[in-house]
């Protein structure tokens, strides 16, 4: 099943990480799309969108101890985003054995968009903000540029990472 194969590839990138860098960590989010059928494996807090003409959809969750207390209802998305731990993970590739992935299926609409990106990109631009900069862009390169130069212009103090794909319509 391909579900398992996203799995074993992040199993096989935890133990590479945890062999060559063994204080270390990374986030991954990586997309196999077949068809109009997306596989998922996620690990971190760097999110996959899903954007359509109605909208966009955040489809995977961040494994961060902010996200966690806004969950338990703790905090608020206003607390969340200026909160002073906003960066810790409590799951990365790297941290440890036994890594628990999140595997997620999704059907893409023909035309969807799915965007992969760091937590550079959407902590310092919103989701209405990346949804109105991919349906002005004339093409997904100028897209990512766009969205690259407005993370920069808000302050771009870590790596900003935007991969856009697009399913035929």
């Amino acid at each position: 099943m391909l579900s398992e194969v996203m799995e074993q590839a992040t199993a096989s990138a935890n133990s590479a990480v945890l062999k060559a860098v063994p204080d270390g960590g990374t986030t991954l989010t990586g997309a196999l799309v077949l068809g109009e059928q997306v596989i998922l494996a996620h690990v971190g807090d760097s999110r996959a969108y899903i954007v359509t003409a109605e909208g966009i959809e955040q489809v995977t969750r961040d494994h961060s101890l902010v996200q966690r207390l806004k969950e338990l209802g703790q905090i608020t998305a206003d607390e969340a985003a200026i909160h002073p731990q906003r960066s810790v993970l409590y799951k990365a590739v790297g941290q440890s054995e036994g890594l628990e992935v999140d595997v997620i299926s999704r059907r893409l609409a023909p035309g969807a968009i799915l965007l992969l990106c760091s937590d550079g990109l959407w902590s310092l631009v919103g989701d209405q903000q990346i949804f109105q900069i991919i349906q002005k862009a004339a093409s997904l390169q100028m897209a990512g540029e766009a969205l690259v130069a407005a993370a920069n212009s808000a302050g771009g103090p870590d790596n900003i990472t935007a991969v856009l794909v697009q399913l035929p319509s």
